[in-house]
């Protein structure tokens, strides 16, 4: 497996020695921003219970809500692959945009002009500040991946993910891949 350097767009994906980590525990997350002040990402595979309606009822849209990370969790972000209808929209990397217009996607949403399937909603987000994720990487807390999904990775959710990255990394990973969630239930 080649060694990556961390950078934005690119994928962490949790090492089976960080089990009991509440925040994460099988996480696959997608580098949003890395520079020499730290890093941002999300997490992208661990959907919470509740839809944009529990959070702003005018929008009366059932998309999901997803667990984006520890920091800021009283905070809503996006990602997205829909630029040309959100102004202000960041390229993170292969199509797939952060932030934009809040407005403007509320007017969107409630015309029914955007597609699950083209936006994510997290609350909170994943941070590392200067040197952090360097050092979580020596202690090998973290893989780094491509994204070889590119904007398509919106589609990817739940615990599966992770699986389908231990799969993809093979050797010892596969062992891990069938491994209980919780040592303790095996």
């Amino acid at each position: 497996m080649t060694i990556l350097k961390p950078e934005k767009g690119l994928l962490l994906v949790a090492e089976p020695s960080i089990i009991g980590d509440v925040s994460f525990n099988r996480s696959v997350v997608l580098l949003a921003e890395y520079n020499k002040n730290g890093a941002v990402g999300f997490i992208l595979n661990k959907p919470l219970k509740n839809n944009l309606t529990d959070f702003i009822p005018e929008l009366n849209s059932n998309i999901p809500i997803y667990n984006g990370g520890p920091v800021e969790q009283d905070n809503l972000y996006f990602i997205h692959k829909i630029p040309e209808l959100i102004p202000n929209s960041i390229e993170i990397a292969n199509g797939i945009y952060w932030g934009g217009d809040f407005n403007k996607i509320s007017t969107l949403l409630q015309e029914d002009k955007i597609k699950e399937s083209e936006i994510r909603f997290f609350l909170g987000y994943t941070g590392w500040s200067h040197h952090q994720l360097e050092e979580e990487l020596e202690e090998k807390c973290w893989v780094i991946s491509l994204n070889k999904y590119k904007n398509r990775i919106l589609g990817k959710t739940g615990a599966g993910f992770w699986k389908e990255k231990m799969v993809e990394f093979g050797g010892d990973y596969l062992i891990w891949s069938n491994a209980p969630e919780n040592p303790s239930y095996n």
